[in-house]
Parts: C-alpha cells; sequence; structure tokens
C-alpha cells in the first residue's frame, strides 16, 4: 500500500494533468453540437457493426444444428410414410399397383461427406458411423432410389459401396412381369448399369421400372433402382441385355437415409449358407 502511495504522488502531476486533459475533451464533446453529434454517430455505426457481426456469427454457428434437425424431421416423415403406405396396401392390391413394404424399418438421416463417381471403384462416405448404431452390411437409399450398401464403418462415418460399383451386385424385379434378376454395374456411365439374369422367354419393354425384389434382409421390396432404357438379346441368347438408366443422380447426390431391418439376424440365419 505505501508502494503504491509513493507511485501515486512521485507521478501525481501526470495524473493530474491526464484527469485534466479528459475533462477538457468531455467538456469540448458535450458543449458543442457538432463535435458531440459526430462521436455519438461514429459510436453507433461502430455498436452496429460489432451486432452485425455478432449476429452473422451466430447465425453461421446454427446452420449444422438446423440442418440436422432438418434431417431428422425428415426421417420422421419418411417413418410416418410407413403407417400411410401400411392402410394403402389392401387398395392399392386391388389396383395391381405395386407398393413398398416398409413395415418394421428404420431410417436413419446421413448426409453425404465424400463420394467418387469417376473411377472403377467409386465410393461414399457418409457422417454416421457405430456410434450411431450403423453396421456393415445395411442398404442406403436417397430420395430417388436405391443408392448402395454400406461397406465398413468406423466410430463418426461409414463407407457405401454405391450401384456404381463393379463389385455389387442387386437383386431386382421387373414392375410388370415381376421376374427376378441381378443389377450389375459394367463401370461405364455413373448413370447406368445392366439387369442380367432375364429369360429371354419374358416380356420386357423400354420404360418398365427395375424395383428392389426384397428377396434378401438388406432392401425392403418395391424399392425404385431405376427405369429399363433399352432391351437386347441375340438369336442365340438365352438372356437378355438390359441397360437401365439409374433413378439416383449419384453426382448430385447429399443427403441419405441408411436402412435398418431388425429381422434381419432373424432372416439371415435361417437362410442357408
Amino acid at each position: 500500500m505505501q508502494n503504491l502511495l509513493k507511485l501515486i504522488v512521485k507521478y501525481s502531476n501526470f495524473l493530474i494533468f491526464i484527469i485534466l486533459e479528459v475533462a477538457a475533451f468531455a467538456l469540448f464533446l458535450f458543449e458543442r453540437p457538432y463535435p458531440h453529434s459526430t462521436v455519438l454517430s461514429s459510436a453507433n455505426k461502430v455498436v452496429a457493426y460489432i451486432n452485425s457481426l455478432a449476429g452473422g456469427m451466430t447465425s453461421y454457428f446454427s446452420l449444422a444444428a438446423d440442418n440436422e434437425r432438418l434431417m431428422q424431421e425428415n426421417a420422421r416423415l419418411y417413418s410416418q410414410n410407413i403407417t400411410l403406405q401400411n392402410t394403402l396396401d389392401e387398395y392399392l392390391a386391388l389396383a395391381d399397383t405395386p407398393s413398398v413394404s416398409l413395415e418394421g424399418w428404420h431410417f436413419l438421416p446421413a448426409k453425404v461427406v465424400d463420394v467418387k463417381t469417376n473411377t472403377m471403384t467409386n465410393y461414399i462416405v457418409i457422417n454416421k458411423g457405430s456410434a450411431d448404431s450403423v453396421k456393415v452390411g445395411v442398404g442406403v437409399v436417397g430420395s430417388q432410389g436405391v443408392v448402395g450398401v454400406v461397406s465398413a464403418v468406423n466410430s463418426r462415418f461409414s463407407l457405401v459401396t454405391p450401384l456404381i460399383h463393379p463389385k455389387l451386385n442387386m437383386s431386382c424385379r421387373l414392375q410388370s412381369s415381376g421376374s427376378v434378376g441381378f443389377l450389375h454395374w459394367q463401370g461405364q456411365s455413373p448413370h447406368y448399369a445392366y439387369l442380367t439374369d432375364i429369360a429371354r422367354h419374358v416380356s420386357v419393354n423400354a420404360g418398365d421400372t427395375v424395383l428392389t425384389s426384397g428377396l434378401t434382409s438388406i432392401f425392403p421390396e418395391g424399392l425404385v433402382a431405376g427405369v429399363v432404357e433399352e432391351v437386347n438379346i441375340n438369336d442365340a441368347d438365352t438372356y437378355y441385355t438390359i441397360q437401365v438408366k439409374l433413378a439416383t443422380d449419384f453426382t448430385s447426390l447429399r443427403y441419405v437415409q441408411v436402412l435398418s431391418n431388425p429381422m434381419a439376424s432373424l432372416q439371415d440365419r435361417i437362410t442357408p449358407q
């Protein structure tokens, strides 16, 4: 305390000078209208800028949370659609209209964080992993149709093998005839694949819809995979060569739903190995 008093006494003249300068400057500002209004205007601009900057930063950091809420709402609406679908099933059956059986399936919204569509080993990475109960072997769909199958997971992310990968063969059926074949990508355009194992006695026409067959536990029956673009067969061939335009545009894919079938383990356990 004594040291503080000695310091004040030592610099008392300087401190008195500073106090008088501040008082004089304050009197100058408040006694004269123009400087007073100028300072207030400048201060208001600074405060407005700071408020605007703070508001912008708050909005920016809230985007991720808003986006997550939208994806959760999308999943909820998707699940609600299951109830409506089940209610309409008997009417659709009477009209001979195919329907998607989604009862018991769960949907987890996810965002695509990385995607490759121009190589022979295309892939998709999504921002959900084992911490979100995602498992290897579950199906992935988008708003347009089937996307692919989860092939690897860590706690935060999952790797998806898409339809446009040569190692993925998906069981599908033709909507018109119900004939089952395998949808397979041959390493060409990311917009097209080929449906194989459809016998020549089956009537196949361009424009026919290709749907998931439901013969595996990965996808429910009736999800759209694509549309028949071109049908070819030689006289000596037993099976058609069917070009299919894929429903999903992988080059613009941003959000997906990860499918979860609670009965998958039971279904796979009873299937002969």
